[in-house]
């Protein structure tokens, strides 16, 4: 995995003028311990011993946030988003997904708050061997903002009126900073 996420971020930094952000994320599923940097809620669907990285890059005013995991459920699809803090007990302790500009009204579901393009919808699919990479980009960058954890969630991420950015329980989280 480490070795995979050096050649996506050397391949991402020699595609232009990008540049690491100040942190990532990466950990081995286990179910909750304090300490713990990945954590997953349901074993049958992100199985102990599964294995995620993340990274974000800041390419001009934009962030570009690349996802790999390894050891999920071949051929699956699941959701997945940064959220505000870092990975808990509980599937909720992460709290909401970051947003860019905040909704006022939480959980957020309006399609105006709850979009790829001021969230960081990071979904994927899984392939025979139970890896993917991810990469999504949005026109921001988090700064100094909270953001400290990706969820993976049960499926792909929805955009309709009233169930915008939902994608189903939290499966797992892994620890990260942005």
């Amino acid at each position: 995995m480490r070795i995979l996420l050096s050649v996506v971020a050397a391949v991402a930094l020699t595609a232009g003028a990008v540049t690491p952000a100040s942190a990532a994320g990466r950990g081995v599923f286990e179910t909750y311990r304090p300490g713990a940097n990945a954590v997953t809620y349901d074993p049958a669907k992100v199985p102990v011993g599964a294995r995620a990285a993340v990274a974000p890059f800041v390419a001009g005013r934009n962030t570009v946030v690349i996802l790999l995991v390894h050891g999920l459920l071949p051929n699956r699809h699941y959701g997945a988003h940064v959220h505000v803090k870092p990975c808990g007990a509980l599937p909720a302790d992460a709290g909401p997904h970051f947003q860019n500009v905040a909704d006022p009204v939480q959980p957020s579901v309006d399609p105006a708050y709850a979009n790829p393009r001021n969230e960081v919808w990071i979904d994927f699919a899984t392939d025979a061997k139970g890896a993917a990479i991810s990469v999504t980009k949005v026109p921001w960058r988090f700064g100094k903002r909270p953001a400290a954890s990706v969820i993976i969630h049960n499926e792909h991420t929805h955009t309709g009126p009233g169930e915008a950015g939902t994608a189903g329980p939290r499966l797992a989280c892994l620890n990260s900073t942005f």
